[in-house]
């Protein structure tokens, strides 16, 4: 089949960014941008469509245990056990400390299972009440909260690992565990950086603070029952051997969690809020699934791997560095990670990179640039602190600088020092 050229795939990418800044739904931006890119790339209309397809066809298992993930999800965020875990965590780091608080909060609560930005806007109201008493700025509370969701990200079962675990045909676990370390590094970058920020920019207001209602939500035992249920059966794989898909585990954590706390009445409830959340990020995956067939049949990953070799730089940094421009093209972390192991995978195998370390460097690349203005990140984030879009843009470096510092570590552990793999 014809191969793409390279002024189709940045033709494709150029469109679908595009597109997307101007509020077309991303799953539409990205086939109409791999639509252009195949036919500006010198493919035939029938070609194009077949890259296409064959792009979409390599996705479809991950967006799979992704629709099975929105139990889990739908459980922890409906039941209120999400806003239980981040009071909680909240509570026993302090006050005192508010900023690391909730930087920890939003990392272990997207750590489990809960989507980054629904994490955000759970913590939030928890980070108003704070920042009100203790004079706190907007863009603090936010960095604070937006780094330890980018921490939480990369040693999450949430989408973006599913979808990267999948390319390279590694355990889900082991990307999870692959991200703890430069997760940890990126959340204590972020609560360093929400420090000097702390008296920039607008502070909250009165009529912004809401109360949080603690009297009807389940225990912290109780709310802990699914995320932990479901990382011990993927556990089970490196520990014991014993293989049990996420399109299980996942699920079957989200509704013994729900027995848990006494809310298996509401097993369905839970499950239709999650596939609802969930289907607007399937829907997206084989969008990108479009893009990723036109690229990876393209010219642009050999000019990628060229620009490296002339550069005299070492070719591992391929993973994250596709990681961070797929994240750009996309603004999401998910779409970035499942883009770049798509067309990325088997080339920075066959150079020698192992699966792992390949997977691990991709996801973490796919943070550095996943909080641009043309992604619903961006404006989920800032709607929940009530920050206008001038103030939202400020604040665009600083998060770039946390998903660097992820991306960074992860490069040194799996890259340069090789280690873990």
């Amino acid at each position: 089949m014809t191969e793409v050229s390279t002024l189709g795939a940045l033709a494709a990418l150029i469109v679908s960014i595009t597109l997307i800044l101007r509020k077309v739904p991303p799953a539409y931006g990205m086939i109409i941008g791999a639509l252009v890119g195949g036919i500006v790339g010198g493919v035939s209309l029938t070609d194009t469509v077949t890259l296409m397809i064959g792009g979409a066809q390599g996705i479809v298992t991950a967006v799979l245990r992704i629709l099975a993930a929105g139990i889990l999800a739908g459980v922890l965020i409906e039941s209120g056990a999400a806003t239980t875990i981040a009071e909680t965590i909240v509570k026993k780091v302090g006050e005192t400390r508010a900023l690391l608080a909730l930087a920890v909060a939003t990392m272990i609560l997207t750590a489990v299972g809960v989507f980054v930005d629904v994490a955000v806007i759970t913590v939030a109201p928890i980070a108003l009440a704070i920042a009100r008493r203790a004079d706190l700025s907007k863009m603090a509370i936010l960095l604070a909260m937006v780094g330890g969701g980018k921490a939480g990200n990369v040693m999450s079962p949430n989408p973006n690992a599913i979808a990267a675990a999948d390319a390279f045909n590694v355990p889900l676990t082991s990307v999870m565990a692959a991200g703890v370390i430069p997760g940890l590094c990126g959340m204590m970058a972020a609560y360093f950086i929400a420090l000097k920020l702390k008296n920039r920019g607008s502070k909250v207001a009165a009529h912004e603070v809401v109360d949080v209602d603690m009297s009807r939500l389940p225990s912290f035992a109780a709310a802990m029952v699914a995320p932990l249920v479901a990382i011990s059966l993927l556990a089970l794989r490196p520990i014991a051997g014993i293989n049990i898909d996420p399109l299980i585990a996942l699920p079957l954590g989200g509704l013994l969690g729900a027995l848990a706390m006494r809310r298996g009445r509401d097993t369905n409830h839970f499950a239709v809020s999650g596939l609802n959340r969930m289907a607007p990020v399937a829907v997206m995956l084989l969008g990108t699934g479009t893009l990723a067939g036109i690229i990876a049949n393209s010219g642009l990953k050999n000019g990628l791997i060229d620009l490296l070799t002339t550069s005299g730089l070492p070719s591992y940094l391929l993973a994250p560095f596709s990681g961070a421009l797929m994240s750009l093209a996309t603004a999401s972390t998910t779409a970035g990670t499942a883009v770049a192991s798509s067309v990325f995978a088997n080339t920075i195998l066959e150079l020698g990179v192992p699966a792992i370390a390949g997977a691990a460097m991709i996801h973490a690349g796919a943070t550095v640039f996943d909080h641009m203005p043309h992604g619903s990140f961006f404006h989920a984030t800032g709607g929940a602190v009530h920050m206008d879009m001038k103030e939202r843009l400020k604040l665009i470096p600083y998060e770039s600088a946390v998903g660097f510092v992820i991306a960074l570590i992860s490069t040194l552990i799996f890259g340069v020092f090789g280690l873990f793999v």
